[in-house]
C-alpha cells in the first residue's frame, strides 16, 4: 500500500484532531474560561477538623488551606474529585503560621471561636497583600476553588464601623484576586448582599438557612446555574431536605466541628 507523504499526512493528522469532539464537563460542573465552576445540586464533603477520609465518595471537597499539603488535593484529584480551599479571609486566626504579619491596628473583636478576631476590612492596604500570599498558597497547592469565611463583618459586632458599602468592595477583592489565579470562589452566608454579588462569584456556601428561614435568598446562584453548597447543624435532615431538594440546594447534616461524619440529603 502506498504511504501518504509526509504532508499529506499531516493534514490527515489535523483533520481528524478537528473532528475529535472535546471532553465535556460533567453533570456536576462547567467550565468557565480557566475556572471550574460547581453546578446546582453537586454532591460534596466539607471536612475541616479530624483525620480527613477521603473515602466520601462525592465529586467535591471543601478542606482547610493551611492544614493539608499539595499532595493530599493531588491525591484527591487523582480520585476525580474537585477541591476548594478553606479559608478565613475576614477574621484573624492566631494559629495560623501567616499570624505575626497582620498588624495589630486591623485586629478586631473576637468573632466567637477562640483564637479568632474579626479584621478591619477596609484597610485593603494593608490586608489585600496578605490575602494575595494566601490564595497564592491555594493555588500553588492546586485547589479548584477557594471558600473565604467571615465575609459578612459588616453585620456583627466587630469593633469597627463596618458598612455595606465596605464589605461589598472586600468581598468584591477577594474575589477578583482568586479569579486572577484561576481559582472559583464561592459567597459565604452573606445573603443580604446576594442580589449585588452574586455575579462576582461562582458558587454559594451557606450555613443554618434552613434553620433561620432564609433559603429561599440563595435562589440567584441557582438561577444562574451556581451551586449553593448549605449545611444545617441543629435541625433533623427531614426538616430541610424537602425544599433543599425543590431549591436545588447541595444540602447536608453535619456536626459543628465539621469532622468528617455527614448526612446528605
Amino acid at each position: 500500500m502506498k504511504r501518504p507523504t509526509p504532508l499529506v499526512a499531516l493534514l490527515l493528522l489535523l483533520l481528524l484532531a478537528g473532528c475529535t469532539a472535546p471532553t465535556a464537563p460533567t453533570e456536576d460542573e462547567v467550565q468557565t474560561g480557566a475556572r471550574w465552576q460547581p453546578r446546582p445540586g453537586v454532591a460534596w464533603q466539607w471536612q475541616l477538623s479530624g483525620r480527613l477520609d477521603t473515602s466520601v465518595d462525592v465529586p467535591v471537597y471543601d478542606i482547610d488551606g493551611f492544614d493539608h499539603p499539595k499532595a493530599t488535593v493531588s491525591a484527591l484529584h487523582h480520585k476525580g474529585r474537585k477541591v476548594i480551599c478553606y479559608l478565613s479571609t475576614g477574621a484573624w486566626e492566631d494559629f495560623r503560621p501567616d499570624a505575626r504579619k497582620f498588624p495589630k491596628s486591623v485586629l478586631g473583636r473576637g468573632n466567637g471561636w477562640k483564637g479568632e478576631r474579626w479584621l478591619d476590612i477596609r484597610r485593603t492596604d494593608l490586608l489585600e497583600p496578605l490575602m494575595a500570599d494566601r490564595l497564592d498558597m491555594c493555588r500553588e497547592k492546586g485547589f479548584d476553588a477557594v471558600e473565604p469565611d467571615n465575609m459578612d463583618g459588616y453585620r456583627n459586632d466587630t469593633g469597627f464601623p463596618l458598612k455595606a458599602a465596605d464589605q461589598l468592595r472586600y468581598n468584591r477583592l477577594i474575589a477578583g484576586l482568586a479569579h486572577e489565579r484561576g481559582l472559583a470562589v464561592g459567597l459565604k452566608n452573606d445573603l443580604d448582599q446576594i442580589p449585588r454579588l452574586v455575579g462576582d462569584f461562582d458558587f454559594a456556601v451557606d450555613e443554618q438557612c434552613a434553620q433561620h428561614g432564609e433559603c429561599g435568598r440563595l435562589k440567584p446562584f441557582i438561577a444562574g446555574g451556581k451551586a449553593v453548597l448549605h449545611v444545617e447543624y441543629e435541625l433533623p435532615t427531614g426538616r430541610f431536605c424537602p425544599e433543599a431538594r425543590r431549591l436545588k440546594l447541595s444540602s447536608m447534616l453535619k456536626k459543628y466541628e465539621l469532622g468528617a461524619w455527614r448526612r446528605p440529603c
